[in-house]
Formats: C-alpha cells, sequence, structure tokens
C-alpha cells in the first residue's frame, strides 16, 4: 500500500490532528480525526441513509467528524457522478 499524504488540520498543534491521506492503489481516502460524541452518533442515526438500511455502526466501522477546513484536502473527481449511493 502506497500511501500520499494530502493534508493536515492547519494551525494544528504536535499530535492528536485531523489528517487525510490517499491510498494511490485504490483511490481510497484514510482519514484521521475526531470520534464523533455519542450525540452526533444519534443525530446521524434518526436522519439515516437509504430507506431500509440499518443507523447501526458496525463493528468494523466508526464514525469520525471532519473539520469543515479540512475539505480543501479531499481530492474531487473529474465528473459531477462520484458513484456514491444518495439513496435517491
Amino acid at each position: 500500500m502506497a500511501l500520499q499524504f494530502l493534508g493536515i488540520w492547519p494551525n494544528t498543534p504536535d499530535d492528536g490532528s485531523p489528517t487525510i491521506w490517499l491510498d494511490d492503489a485504490t483511490g481510497d481516502l484514510i482519514i484521521q480525526s475526531w470520534t464523533a460524541d455519542e450525540e452526533t452518533v444519534r443525530a446521524a442515526q434518526e436522519v439515516g441513509s437509504v430507506p431500509g438500511h440499518s443507523t447501526d455502526v458496525p463493528d468494523h466501522e466508526t464514525m469520525i467528524r471532519l473539520p469543515a477546513s479540512m475539505l480543501q484536502f479531499i481530492p474531487r473527481p473529474d465528473s459531477e457522478d462520484n458513484g456514491g449511493n444518495s439513496g435517491t
């Protein structure tokens, strides 16, 4: 796996800061950030995603909170269709 560093939270202290890397082989983003608090997790579960999809977070997944200032480091696809499932 070859990772490319994309960015770190601006004006970051020495450690424990949100960071983003790109997996060159798969195009996946690797994101280190703050674990979402229980209030955030509950709010996301209330909103849900696609109809009929569980709102539970499986043991092999986690929910993170990425600061808005980090969005600048996320690569954008060339087209508007990024292949995600918006449920629509």
